[in-house]
């Protein structure tokens, strides 16, 4: 990612409709996660890979205890301002933690990111103990590529089938996965055309939206929390998955 853009994240990331809205699908995932893993009065431990500037670090605290990691120092200057401590400098590849010390681990916009995403996935379920969860949030349909794939450095986008394949590929298993954002799937694929269209190219796609229109949108895209608590949406602008280690190794028919 352009290091400049933490900057721009960091500005947005409080109140932009997209991100708090994701965050309210988040938040109804992870406790559907923690009361399934973990115990009631216990805190699970957390990691979230690809911190960035601290947004879903901060919020994930309402969770468990948390560790964060990042490839871009100036990412973690961000958290340190933040008043987040417990941050690393780190790459998704090659996590700077022991095997098996983590219930959740998240990876929110970041395997889209990764050269070797399956190096990386197969890093998280190393550093999950055995029951925990993953959390993995991605860009989704290669069709919606537009001016924040490219200025986020992204290297591809994700079909429901393509995640849960690479996923299964690290050894992981897929619990629960779903596209999300229906909500404004129409208005992006419109609006990605006519930046293509006109060429134009402002700071980020995040600049686009009017201030007084954020509370309202996200709460909007906030509201799919419900719906995917019940439904899984067959598209989306994103696509979000659950998958695990689980705690035995599946069974293996004796040869004779």
């Amino acid at each position: 990612m352009e290091s400049d853009l933490y900057k721009v994240i960091r500005e947005v990331e409080d109140s932009h409709w997209w991100y708090v809205g994701r965050r309210q699908i988040l938040r109804s995932l992870l406790r559907r996660i923690a009361s399934e893993i973990h115990p009631v009065g216990t805190s699970p431990r957390i990691l979230d890979v690809g911190c960035g500037t601290g947004g879903n670090l901060a919020m994930l605290t309402e969770f468990g205890t948390t560790d964060g990691v990042d490839i871009a120092p100036e990412a973690l200057e961000f958290c340190a301002a933040r008043g987040l401590r417990n941050v690393r400098l780190g790459s998704a590849e090659s996590l700077p933690f022991a095997d098996g010390v983590f219930d959740i681990v998240t990876a929110l916009d970041v395997v889209e990111h990764l050269e070797d995403e399956i190096r990386a996935l197969r890093e998280f379920r190393r550093v999950l103990r055995p029951g925990g969860r993953i959390l993995v949030f991605v860009p989704a349909f290669r069709f919606l590529w537009g001016l924040q794939d490219e200025i986020s450095h992204h290297r591809r986008r994700y079909t429901r089938a393509l995640l849960e394949a690479r996923l299964s590929a690290a050894g992981l298993t897929v619990y629960w996965a779903s596209y999300a954002n229906i909500t404004f799937f129409l208005p992006t694929l419109i609006g990605r055309f006519l930046l293509k269209l006109t060429r134009l190219r402002p700071r980020s796609e995040n600049s686009l939206t009017l201030n007084a229109l954020n509370a309202p949108l996200g709460r909007l895209l906030g509201s799919e929390a419900y719906w995917l608590s019940r439904y899984r949406f067959p598209f989306g602008v994103s696509l979000v998955c659950v998958a695990g280690r689980p705690s035995q190794p599946p069974n293996r028919a004796s040869s004779n």
